[in-house]
């Protein structure tokens, strides 16, 4: 019963069907997406999460470092041999939308600007928050990259994460994601989470 999708990125990283999801959300109403750190890395080749250096020396992190490395790479082969690399390399930084009271929105990944990187968390200091939208020329922002729903207020502007459908953080391990409603008056969100079989 919505009007469109707001993928805010971070799309195939993770999972054992990624063209599956690609082909999946593509196909929906008026979707929208930006890029998220993961879809570049598939793009670059990145893996800056470890340092090699620090994996070395660290049995554990170097476990962590292969497993990552290797699941990248599974992901990167099969979304190129599927034909989606161009996609990923075309999906922007950022999009901006306004809403029909004039409200100016923004969709970003971790932060205007930025697709990586701390970004905005849900502890973020509210001096260090308003350093990070006070420039955006939004009215709302929505932000994704930590998993982790949340609403929280800078000055005018009111900064969204919505969670994540695939990947939610525990204790809570249903899907999350959020509603936006807005008409000529106003705009709400409402955030939203539903059960599904992690296991399958």
């Amino acid at each position: 019963g919505v009007d469109g999708y707001w993928c805010l990125g971070d799309l195939a990283a993770i999972g054992y069907d990624p063209v599956g999801v690609l082909e999946r959300v593509t196909s929906l109403p008026n979707a929208c997406f930006i890029r998220g750190n993961t879809d570049r890395y598939l793009v670059t080749g990145e893996l800056p999460w470890i340092p090699l250096d620090e994996a070395i020396e660290d049995p554990a992190s170097a476990r962590v470092f292969v497993q990552i490395a290797r699941s990248f790479s599974w992901t990167m082969g099969a979304v190129t041999s599927a034909g989606w690399l161009p996609w990923f390399r075309d999906l922007p930084l950022e999009q901006r939308f306004t809403l029909p009271d004039g409200s100016r929105v923004l969709l970003v990944h971790a932060a205007p600007g930025a697709d990586d990187g701390r970004g905005i968390e849900i502890n973020t200091s509210d001096e260090k928050l308003f350093e990070l939208v006070c420039d955006s020329d939004a009215d709302l922002i929505l932000v994704g990259h930590t998993h982790l729903p949340f609403e929280r207020k800078a000055g005018s502007v009111r900064v969204v994460n919505p969670g994540s459908v695939s990947n939610p953080f525990p204790p809570d391990l249903r899907a999350v994601y959020a509603v936006l409603e807005a008409d000529d008056h106003s705009c709400s969100v409402h955030h939203r989470r539903v059960e599904y079989d992690r296991e399958a």
